[in-house]
């Protein structure tokens, strides 16, 4: 048979073996191309065959018009994790089923690929990669404080309204304690929230500045953020420093030039994209650019976008918005170019069921009554707030009896869906522990399991309470949430150190305070007010006012930092610090490490202000890492281990066995509260109804959202995300999903042991009496 014939039946062999979704994405020939998938369908195999037969074809393709396949086919992957995955497998598709060499295609992370364009016309993009440094930039990152005191000093006017808040009677220590809730808190949140927002879409300080004349407020809140943005891309510029946004805007200006456009775009046959569902503005725009085809410009792409708006739960901290993956779904419906994936093959059917039912009952009871729902704005006035469903309507159906893949739907485990009321989250570990341990005597190695947690707080207590168990049983306890922990130890150590340095500056007390309570060494309280008169604090006078047990704890941890500044030298610091924080084996370890290599950097020159210098490049000047040898994600689901995981990090993994505890209505849906330190300022966040108004210009709303509109918009946005991040812990189990809501629980995980009743999460209820039989009866 002809080379061409043999590859054809081997296309038709690799298609046959697929879904019927996936065969839709694998039949794709050129031009836009949308898949909607449900958890669990298959959305990297299917990606991986069609890949694999799309590159074959241009191999045929460029042998018909002799000539080498130069043009490539690019593939776009959220994570290097995935990246790695989704490439091997294509490699297998290409050498076993089609005999063809392994080539033909790059897969990259969205980051990986602009960086590479950019760097390729330096001279366009603007960046020489020796000559910059790459950074993360957060909260407490030196040159977002920065952009905060700078834009206070250039403008005393909107600072003091900021001071003055909704009333104020002029008193000094409220005053002091206003100031460092605004310089440590509010406008870095702000700063923060609105650069990345702003930039990651393509607008400018100048463009924001334009937005203020769009709206109204007390305070000014966009004017603000476009000063902030100034100040930071001024300092950013000034330091020859770049971040995650800059590359992708680097790469756009290479685009922009026709001959660099035409030049890339013919080394690109197509393009396809994994997890859309998570793309900004610009990303999407980088990535239709490279689809286009240079002769044609009028020619759709040759775009392949895969994802998921169910299982969108990034929007809420960074710049992704499921609604321009929705809107290339709608624009591909109407050209009858939209693949649903709504077969999954991952769970047993109950599972299935239960995350259904959890979609459904979530759009059947949200705010939104038929996309529209009216509120008062500030004036009184009722106004229309445009709002999206929680979820796609699109629902997880089973594959077929004859599916070509194999232990699709696996058989449950006992019930499949177990559903606990303990008494409070001391009976929870009881009952998982028994659960866990009755699993794993059945199948000691060959299942996985993971308990998947909110957050953090609670996975690293869960870990504390389980471990003494598991040790008893044998059973490995991976918790993600510590092995990450480690990473912390540099920025924890400087934090220490800033403050022994400089005792006197509220800002460097109130971080060291910040360290002891997110390590549980002192309680939980108003470190604003401690800071504000650092002098009175850690060393009162006869006549202050007598300080709280908490207060005193947290001032002789002050003094002994300061009493080791003066009786250690420098190069016992660190080693001290990590011993006053409690740390454990593995971090007393990074903690070393980390005092090694700064004692090599500063010898011959030792003082606390090179160690200051050493460390905080270390901490602020984050460059790419390599791709670890071992796959992450084959760290997080090894067989006999049991795994503590948070929900967010789970997305893209399962388990045979799913726990899911501490379903509790303060943290699922939660709601977005207004800290008290920062009630002054009115019941809302800066930061969030500036996200919200940026949001709106980019969705080209005719008028922004006011305050108090922007603040329900986002409040729906959280409640919405909280409930997709359920459906997908959910959607993670293979053969059994057990979830709880205990009766008495923390009201913040920074103090566990301080228990009250909690209501349970609302679609706990609702589950319970979906699925009767599911529920288990506690025994006291």
């Amino acid at each position: 048979m002809p080379v061409s014939s043999l590859r054809e039946t081997a296309i038709t062999r690799i298609r046959n073996s697929l879904r019927p979704g996936q065969q839709q994405m694998a039949d794709w020939r050129s031009g836009p191309l949308a898949i909607s998938a449900v958890p669990g369908a298959g959305k990297s195999t299917g990606m991986a065959a069609a890949a694999a037969i799309a590159i074959a074809r241009q191999y045929e393709r460029s042998a018909e018009l002799r000539k080498k396949a130069r043009s490539q086919l690019i593939v776009v992957t959220f994570t290097r994790s995935a990246a790695a995955n989704i490439k091997a497998k294509i490699r297998e598709y290409l050498r076993r089923d089609l005999s063809l060499p392994q080539t033909g295609f790059v897969v990259h992370t969205l980051h990986g690929l602009a960086l590479n364009i950019a760097t390729r016309y330096p001279d366009l993009s603007g960046l020489q990669l020796e000559n910059v440094t790459l950074i993360t930039p957060n909260q407490s990152h030196r040159f977002i404080r920065t952009a905060v005191e700078q834009w206070i000093s250039n403008h005393p006017g909107q600072y003091s309204r900021l001071l003055e808040g909704t009333q104020f009677d002029g008193e000094e220590t409220e005053r002091l304690r206003r100031q460092s809730v605004l310089r440590t808190e509010v406008l870095p949140d702000l700063a923060m929230t609105a650069i990345h927002e702003a930039k990651s879409s393509g607008l400018l300080p100048e463009d924001l500045h334009e937005l203020t004349n769009k709206t109204a407020d007390e305070y000014g809140i966009l004017s603000i953020a476009a000063g902030l943005y100034e100040q930071y891309q001024n300092l950013m510029r000034s330091r020859d420093f770049i971040d995650y946004d800059d590359m992708i805007l680097a790469a756009l200006n290479v685009l922009t030039n026709e001959s660099a456009r035409k030049i890339e775009q013919n080394q690109v046959f197509a393009v396809f994209e994994d997890e859309a569902q998570d793309s900004s503005p610009l990303q999407t725009e980088l990535l239709t650019i490279l689809a286009a085809n240079p002769n044609n410009p009028n020619q759709p792409p040759n775009l392949i976008r895969v994802g998921d708006p169910n299982q969108a739960i990034n929007s809420t901290f960074t710049p992704a918005d499921p609604i321009y993956f929705r809107q290339f779904c709608e624009e591909c419906s109407l050209q009858e170019r939209l693949a649903t994936m709504d077969r999954a093959g991952r769970s047993t059917r109950i599972i299935i069921e239960a995350a259904n039912f959890v979609l459904q009952w979530v759009n059947r009871h949200s705010s939104v009554n038929h996309d529209q729902e009216q509120i008062t704005n500030d004036q009184g006035q009722i106004t229309n707030d445009k709002r999206q469903l929680p979820f796609r309507h699109q629902i997880i159906h089973p594959v077929n009896p004859d599916d070509p893949q194999p232990n699709a739907n696996p058989e449950r485990i006992g019930k499949g869906l177990e559903i606990h009321t303990p008494r409070d989250i001391h009976h929870t570990v009881e009952l998982l522990s028994d659960r866990i341990i009755e699993l794993f005597s059945q199948d000691p190695t060959s299942a996985s399991a993971a308990i998947l947690v909110r957050e953090n707080r609670q996975g690293r207590w869960l870990a504390e309470e389980l471990a003494p168990i598991c040790k008893l049983y044998k059973i490995t306890l991976y918790d993600v949430g510590e092995q990450e922990r480690r990473s912390h130890v540099p920025v924890e150590i400087l934090a220490l150190l800033q403050f022994c340095d400089r005792p006197h500056s509220p800002d460097y007390l109130k971080a060291a305070l910040e360290v002891f309570v997110q390590r549980r060494l002192i309680e939980t309280q108003d470190l604003n007010a401690l800071a504000t008169l650092p002098e009175e604090f850690l060393y009162p006078g006869p006549l202050a006012a007598p300080q709280s047990e908490p207060v005193q704890k947290a001032a002789r941890l002050c003094r002994s930092l300061l009493r080791a500044r003066l009786e250690l030298p420098l190069y016992h610091l660190i080693s001290f610090f990590a011993l006053a924080l409690s740390y454990d084996q593995a971090e007393l370890a990074t903690a070393d490490k980390l005092a090694e290599r700064i004692n090599q950097q500063i010898a011959g020159y030792a003082s606390m202000g090179t160690m200051l210098n050493a460390l905080s490049e270390i901490v602020s000047s984050e460059r790419f890492e390599p791709v670890e040898t071992e796959d992450s994600e084959a760290r997080y689901t090894r067989r006999g281990q049991l795994t503590i995981i948070t929900m967010h990090k789970a997305k893209g993994l399962d388990w045979d066995y799913v726990f899911i505890p501490f379903l509790h209505e303060n943290l699922i849906p939660g709601r977005f509260w207004v800290p008290p330190q920062s009630q002054f300022l009115g019941s809302f966040t800066l930061s969030e109804v500036a996200r919200a108004q940026i949001r709106a210009a980019l969705h080209d709303e005719s008028a922004l959202p006011d305050v108090t509109t922007a603040w329900e918009q986002a409040k729906h946005l959280k409640t919405a995300e909280e409930y997709r991040l359920l459906y997908v812990a959910m959607t993670r189990a293979k053969r059994l999903l057990w979830m709880s809501a205990s009766k008495k629980a923390p009201f913040t995980w920074s103090k566990p042991e301080n228990l009250q009743d909690q209501a349970p999460c609302p679609v706990f209820p609702a589950l319970k009496r979906q699925f009767r039989d599911c529920v288990i009866s506690q025994h006291n």
